[in-house]
């Protein structure tokens, strides 16, 4: 074999044992993109429907959930407390659905609940903008109870049976209102309509829930 015989030979063999990173390549390494996307997808997808169990489990996040209506010492209440109790106690037992709260609207219904609840307790609220019984907002809610001089910021206030308890978007809940139903060294129990779907009790030290805004005093 001539000298230039064997350099085109060796030509060749470079070209067969070279590493290829062209077309031929490239399949393999859209492969391993699609790979890696999918992975992140679904370590997203499982931290995702984490946060969602967590977050539709109110009693996971904010204070002990309660299975029975709490004890509450009625002597110790005046007339409009104890109506309160009664009511709530009522609706906890035998719950409507949120329509019926909201005079048959579908909506957010916690805003609602509670105005519901202080009307069949003789202690009607007025919508500022309506001057209905129902305030279905809680921003709106707020602003009836400072206009009325009955608003209490946190932390300036213990609050009693029957007051109401507003949080803003932070609160576990959402922006949510509920009802003090028991009050005692910095711990409530509370009674609130939609909670997750559900008229629901909580207990809970109002220091370790977040995004709560005040009180409306009854």
């Amino acid at each position: 074999m001539s000298e230039q015989q064997v350099r085109a030979s060796h030509r060749v063999r470079h070209r067969a044992e070279r590493p290829r990173h062209g077309r031929a390549g490239r399949p393999a390494g859209r492969w391993l993109a699609v790979g890696l996307v999918v992975v992140a997808l679904t370590v997203a997808g499982v931290l995702g429907v984490r946060w969602w169990q967590d977050h539709s489990n109110p009693a996971a996040i904010i204070g002990q959930r309660g299975t029975e209506f709490p004890a509450v010492d009625r002597s110790t209440l005046d007339p409009a407390q104890a109506k309160v109790v009664a009511v709530t106690a009522r609706e906890f037992n035998s719950p409507g659905a949120g329509t019926k709260y909201a005079e048959g609207a579908s909506e957010p219904w916690c805003a609602d609940f509670v105005s519901w609840v202080m009307r069949e307790s003789g202690v009607p609220l007025a919508n500022p903008n309506s001057g209905s019984w129902r305030i279905p907002g809680v921003y709106t809610l707020q602003e009836y109870y400072a206009s009325t001089g009955r608003f209490a910021p946190l932390g300036s206030y213990q609050p009693r049976t029957g007051d109401v308890l507003m949080y803003d978007s932070t609160s576990p809940f959402g922006q949510h209102t509920n009802i003090v139903l028991k009050s005692g060294a910095g711990v409530v129990t509370t009674i609130g309509g939609n909670e997750f779907g559900e008229v629901s009790i909580h207990t809970f030290a109002l220091a370790e829930a977040p995004g709560i805004v005040g009180f409306g005093t009854l």
